[in-house]
Order: structure tokens, then sequence, then C-alpha cells
């Protein structure tokens, strides 16, 4: 099984190839430029240096968001129109269980991980899950604690310090560096683990989950927020 994915949801973004449970090849993007510029350059890069084409692909994998609206939009679009043409399934993952599939590597079962990726307003995309004994990327691997959200910070943590019985010990994202003040005033000791690039686990997950596939046309986004332009325009109205 041979898995063209991409991730779409930052700036940069990235692009894998992956076989079976392997990463072949993942490539970072070129932040300088915007995804409509550069994605088709970047695709056919990773494609003709691993001397494949386009139909050698099997199935393809996108992060499914949250994350920047137009950089979803346009993932999810270059996706549906490859994956049409050349007759494929694709399967949507959050990128914030790829983000927790990657922080969960190194850590033993039962450990909290929280998934923080920056929502921009002050905000933070998150949720929490517990690691299990399973294999890596695989279904069982995480069970949701919480599932995603948007909200500043702070408010984010005082929430799990009133609902969970624990708090993790573990936060990885982008988010999770910007807002490492607030991570290590509720817990101290806490790992704040850097962004990695996503694409290659959003391969791994795609095989994982290639049960879940769906047509071209039936892939649907995970916004969690709705849309900065409708934020403003009801703000506006007030």
């Amino acid at each position: 099984m041979r898995v063209l994915a991409l991730d779409t949801t930052t700036r940069a973004g990235s692009v894998a190839l992956v076989e079976d449970d392997r990463i072949v090849d993942e490539r970072g993007g070129d932040g300088a430029h915007t995804h409509a510029e550069r994605l088709p350059g970047e695709i056919m890069a990773i494609v003709d240096g691993n001397r494949l084409s386009l139909s050698d692909v099997d199935l393809y994998g996108v992060a499914s968001g949250p994350g920047s609206f137009t950089g979803l939009r346009i993932g999810i679009a270059t996706v549906q129109g490859l994956a049409f043409v050349h007759g494929r399934r694709i399967v949507g993952v959050p990128a914030l269980d790829a983000l927790a599939q990657l922080g969960s590597l190194d850590v033993l079962p039962g450990t909290l991980v929280a998934a923080w990726m920056d929502a921009h307003r002050g905000e933070v995309f998150s949720a929490v899950y517990r690691v299990t004994g399973a294999l890596p990327f695989s279904p069982a691997r995480l069970v949701h604690v919480e599932g995603p959200t948007v909200g500043d910070p702070a408010s984010t943590v005082a929430r799990w310090i009133a609902q969970l019985d624990r708090l993790p010990s573990m936060f990885i994202g982008d988010g999770a560096v910007m807002h490492a003040a607030d991570v290590v005033s509720a817990v101290t000791t806490a790992r704040i683990v850097p962004p990695p690039l996503l694409a290659g686990a959003i391969g791994r997950l795609t095989i994982a989950r290639q049960s879940e596939s769906v047509e071209p046309g039936s892939l649907r986004p995970l916004y969690v927020r709705r849309p900065d332009v409708e934020i403003v325009r009801d703000e506006k109205l007030r």
C-alpha cells in the first residue's frame, strides 16, 4: 500500500510518501510561498524524486484540520483532484491525532498527551489523549480524553485542572511552544515538544484507517472554529 499524504494546516506544511508502515520520504514545505503556489511542484518533486508517478499512489491522506482555513481548503481540494483523476480514495486525518501519535512514541502507556496547535487570535486548538500499549499509529494506540476544542491557553488548562483526574505530562505542537508559560504554570514538569513534520504520520494513519476512506467528493474538513471572516463580521455587528 503506497500513500501520498499532505499536511497544509500550517504555513509550511509537508508532503510524504508512505509504504505500509514505513515513511519513504517526507519533506517540509517552503513557508515563504503559499500552498496554492507551491503544492503542485512539491508533490511532483517527491513523486519524481522517488521514481514514481501519481498513478503508483494507491491511497491519499490529508490533514482534515483544524488549522488555517485557506490551507485546509487548498490541501483538501488538491488531494480531491488527484484522487478523482486517478480513481483513488482519501482518508482525512485530524492533525491533532497525528501530533499526539508522534508524541506517544517515547512515553509509557497511561501517559496523557496534549496536542496544542496555534489557532491564532491568542487561542489554541487542543485535544488530550491517553497512550495505550497498542502499536504506534494503530487505531487503538490513543484514547480520547477530551476531543478537539479551541480556546485561550489559560482557560484550557484551567478547565483540565477542574475536569481531569490528572494533567497531561507532554504537550506537543506549535501552540505548546508559543504558550509554554501557561503550560508550566500548571504542570511544572511538563515536556514541551516542538511541532514535527506531520505528513509522514498522516500517511501512516491513513494506512491504519484505510477502512474509513471516502470518495473524493465526500471528504469534509474539521474546522473546530468558525472562519475568522465570520467572527470579524459578527464582532462588527455588535
